[in-house]
């Protein structure tokens, strides 16, 4: 004899599971500590001031 099962409850369920699929995969995503976003945030600033004190000004040599 097969098992009665209450439908709204099942799709309730399906529901729940793909919403935790769904964060999960956005946590691999998106997930970042504070820590390494300033992090990275630092790094490029050093970079990019790095950069701009190797230019050259315009006016010094033609």
């Amino acid at each position: 004899m097969a098992e009665i099962i209450n439908l709204r409850q099942a799709r309730k369920q399906k529901a729940r599971a793909e919403k935790e699929a769904r964060a999960e995969q956005n946590r691999v995503t998106f997930g970042r500590t504070k820590a390494e976003k300033s992090l990275t945030r630092a790094e490029r600033e050093l970079a990019q001031r790095r950069i701009d004190s190797h230019k050259r000004d315009a006016d010094e040599n033609p």
